[in-house]
């Protein structure tokens, strides 16, 4: 049985500049501190603070909704950007 901490946080992939072997643009999953969903590894250790901070109640401190953020990988030649939501159920 799982059981989740917190909100769940959706992730969707808005584009892919370049070439990503793990992500298209659409993918949509679900990830959390305990929970990668596959993603490479270097873009969840890099996006890691901002899905905790929305799955224990933070707030993302610009733009009009504080419940989601786009953020975009550090590869700079293949770069992935990624919509994070806090989905509140």
């Amino acid at each position: 049985m799982s059981r989740r901490i917190g909100y769940k946080v959706v992730a969707t992939v808005k584009s892919v500049k370049g070439h990503c072997s793990f992500h298209k643009p659409g993918d949509t999953f679900e990830v959390s501190m305990h929970n990668t969903a596959g993603m490479c590894g270097l873009f969840y250790h890099d996006i890691f603070p901002w899905i905790l901070a929305l799955q224990i109640g933070g707030e993302i401190p610009w733009g009009p909704d504080k419940d989601a953020t786009e953020l975009e990988c550090m590869d700079r030649h293949n770069a992935v950007r990624i919509e994070l939501k806090r989905v509140k159920e």
